[in-house]
C-alpha cells in the first residue's frame, strides 16, 4: 500500500505545482501588462467566492479521476508524469519574449496579423487568424512550439488531464473491434495540433494503428518531431481540413477530436461531424472533446462569457450554446452521451451498423 500511496502524493504534488506556477505566471503577466501596455488589459470581472470553490471542487474531481482511470488501467500511471519538461524550461523565456507583440495584437485589436509567406487560398478564412492572440495564429513554427506550454499555462497544469478524458469511452467504443484478431484497428485523431492527444493515445492502446490530421504544416512537423522521440509505433500525419477529409470512407474504427469545435463556425462544425460519419465504419465510435456549454455547466457562465472577450476566439460565443447533440444526430450518430470535467466536455457517439 505504500507504494501506491506514495505514488499517488507525487502526483497530487505535481498537479499542485502545475497549478500554482500557471496563477504565478498569469499574476506576473499581468501585472506586466497593466505597466508596460494599460489599454491591451481586459477589463475584470467579479469572482466572487462561491465560484472560486467551485472551480477548486471541480478541479480536484478531474486530478481524482484522472488517478482513479490510471488506477483502474485506462492508461498507465506513468502517463500522470509525462511532461518535456527540459524542453518547456528552454521555451519558457519565449513565452515571455511573445508577450510584447500579443499585448500590442490585443491592444490594436489586430486579429489577422499572419505571416506573409502563407498561401490564403490553402485555408478557410475562418482559420487565418490569430485565435488567442498567438503570434502567426496556428500558421508558424514558432506558434507551434510554444503552443503546449501557453497551453498549460492557461489551464494551470490541467490540460493533459483534461485530453485523457477522452481514453476511456474510446477504449469502450473500440472492445468490440480490438476482440477480433484479425482485424488491424484504425484511430484518427482530428485537428491534432503537437499530437500530446496521439501520444496518450499511443500510450493506452499500443496495439491499434493511429492516424492524425491537422490543417498547420508547422503543428504537424512539431507533432512529427514529439511523437518520433517517444517509444512506439510510427504515426500516420496527414495535413488536411477537418471538413473535408483525404481518407476514404468507412476506413476508421474511431476518431478522437479535442478542442476543435470553440474555433469553428457553425457550418464548419456540421461539416466535420457529417465527415466524421463517412469516415467511420459501422460500428465505429466518435469521442469528441471540446469546453464546457453553458447546458451544462451553468456555475462557469461567467468564466465562459468572459473568455472569448479576454482571448480572440471569435466562435466560442456561439460554441457555448450549440446544441452539439442535436448537430450528432443530423450527421446520423446515435447511442450519444456526454459527460464534464472541470473545463472540458466529453461527447461519444456511434455510427449504427
Amino acid at each position: 500500500m505504500a507504494a501506491p500511496s506514495l505514488k499517488k502524493f507525487a502526483f497530487h504534488t505535481l498537479q499542485q505545482g502545475k497549478t500554482l506556477a500557471g496563477l504565478a505566471h498569469k499574476e506576473l503577466s499581468n501585472k506586466l501588462m497593466e505597466v508596460f501596455a494599460p489599454e491591451a488589459a481586459p477589463g475584470k470581472f467579479p469572482i466572487d467566492q462561491d465560484l472560486i470553490t467551485e472551480i477548486r471542487r471541480s478541479m480536484d474531481n478531474l486530478e481524482n479521476i484522472d488517478w482513479q482511470e490510471a488506477e483502474a488501467g485506462i492508461y498507465p500511471k506513468s502517463q500522470l508524469f509525462e511532461a518535456p519538461w527540459l524542453e518547456w524550461a528552454k521555451k519558457y523565456p519565449l513565452v515571455w519574449l511573445d508577450m510584447p507583440q500579443t499585448w500590442q495584437r490585443r491592444k490594436r485589436n489586430k486579429t489577422r496579423e499572419i505571416p506573409r509567406d502563407v498561401k490564403e487560398e490553402d485555408y478557410p478564412d475562418y482559420y487565418l487568424q490569430n485565435f488567442h492572440h498567438q503570434t502567426d495564429g496556428y500558421l508558424s513554427e514558432h506558434s507551434a512550439e510554444i503552443y503546449d506550454l501557453q497551453v498549460e499555462i492557461l489551464f494551470n497544469g490541467t490540460a493533459d488531464s483534461m485530453r485523457r478524458r477522452i481514453l476511456s469511452p474510446l477504449k469502450t467504443g473500440l472492445k468490440k473491434f480490438l476482440s477480433e484478431d484479425s482485424k488491424k484497428v484504425k484511430v484518427l485523431d482530428i485537428a491534432t495540433g503537437t499530437g500530446r492527444t496521439l501520444q496518450q493515445i499511443q500510450s493506452a492502446l499500443p496495439e491499434v494503428e493511429l492516424y492524425g490530421l491537422d490543417l498547420s504544416g508547422s503543428y504537424l512537423k512539431q507533432a512529427s518531431k514529439y511523437l518520433s522521440s517517444r517509444s512506439g509505433d510510427l504515426v500516420q500525419l496527414t495535413r488536411g481540413n477537418a471538413e473535408k477529409m483525404p481518407f476514404p470512407s468507412k476506413s476508421f474504427q474511431a476518431l478522437t477530436c479535442v478542442f476543435l469545435f470553440h474555433e469553428l463556425p457553425r457550418e464548419a462544425r456540421q461539416n466535420v461531424l457529417n465527415e466524421c460519419f463517412r469516415l467511420l465504419e459501422p460500428g465505429g465510435t466518435l469521442v469528441l472533446a471540446d469546453s464546457i456549454q453553458i447546458e451544462d455547466s451553468p456555475k462557469f457562465t461567467s468564466i465562459m462569457e468572459n473568455f472569448h472577450k479576454i482571448f480572440h476566439e471569435p466562435y466560442y460565443r456561439d460554441y457555448i450554446i450549440d446544441n452539439i447533440n442535436s448537430r450528432l444526430e443530423e450527421s446520423g450518430f446515435s447511442s450519444i452521451t456526454s459527460e464534464s470535467h472541470f473545463m472540458t466536455k466529453v461527447w461519444k457517439a456511434n455510427k449504427p451498423i
